[in-house]
């Protein structure tokens, strides 16, 4: 049996524990085991939840029990999520995580600490995790040479410039008609200024030439700026508009940018 701690009960981490429960059969299947959440850590109590008995408070009882193998993190942002990353790879237990945050950050490092510890870190949710796209850039094309990569690698904007171009909408209204619908966060600079589909790119780009990517080095523009006219230019011109993220491998050198771009009708984007 492997037990699994989840580190987060939010919309990701409550997600998580309903597909594992929900899937039991079908994973415990292909894993040729039993797979058994035994912690949800959180900060906050669930009276009523179905899963309430699971939840603690103090991240030392997941780190201190020799029964759980395995922490799939799904806390976001650096702090703590670093530091209980870190301190279970240190202890040999193995962690998967959606946070890309934490990984453009410190992924290298934490990778290195695996390794070392004999577990692995493993972060195909933080980019693209229903591509899937890092696992067949680690294995599948391992003997290729990938000279570019371009992507929409955010869906909440993606959400709303499909919905600009299709009803000529502003910005403003369709930003809070995906707020409304969970479509995006409440606080939604991350999305709608790119930056997180420059976390994404600095990820990619890192597997892509070998070397840790700095997303803060990167040139990142989102989509606060465009409006209804845009798309009435774009359309004259049989285009559309779409936030880009991108990485390229030229002979001046190697650049990573996210940005909104017109594209035409043949993009494969588009």
């Amino acid at each position: 049996m492997i037990h699994v701690a989840v580190l987060g009960y939010g919309t990701v981490g409550s997600g998580v524990v309903e597909v594992i429960e929900t899937n039991k059969k079908d994973i415990n299947k292909r894993a040729a085991t039993e797979l058994n959440i035994k912690y949800i850590l959180d900060l906050r109590d669930f009276p009523g939840d179905p899963y309430e008995n699971k939840v603690v408070h103090d991240y030392n009882i997941i780190l201190n029990d020799p029964e759980v193998t395995v922490i799939c993190e799904t806390m976001g942002g650096i702090k703590p999520a670093y530091d209980f990353s870190k301190q279970a790879l240190l202890a040999g237990k193995s962690v998967c995580t959606s946070n890309k945050e934490l990984v453009a950050n410190h992924g290298p490092e934490l990778i290195r600490i695996a390794r070392e510890n004999h577990c692995n870190y493993l972060f195909e949710a933080s980019v693209g995790g229903g591509i899937p796209i890092i696992r067949p850039l680690n294995y599948s094309l391992t003997a290729e040479k990938i000279d570019s990569i371009t992507g929409i690698l955010n869906g909440t904007t993606n959400y709303i410039l499909t919905k600009m171009d299709k009803e000529g909408a502003d910005f403003e209204d369709v930003l809070k008609e995906a707020q409304e619908k969970g479509y995006a966060e409440r606080n939604p600079e991350a999305d709608v200024e790119g930056y997180d589909a420059c976390r994404k790119i600095a990820i990619l780009s890192s597997l892509m030439c070998g070397k840790n990517v700095k997303y803060e080095e990167i040139y990142t523009e989102g989509i606060t700026k465009i409006s209804a006219a845009d798309f009435l230019y774009a359309k004259q011109m049989n285009k559309s508009v779409k936030l880009l993220a991108m990485s390229r491998d030229t002979e001046d050198g190697f650049f990573a940018m996210v940005a909104p771009f017109m594209i035409s009708r043949e993009h494969p984007l588009y």
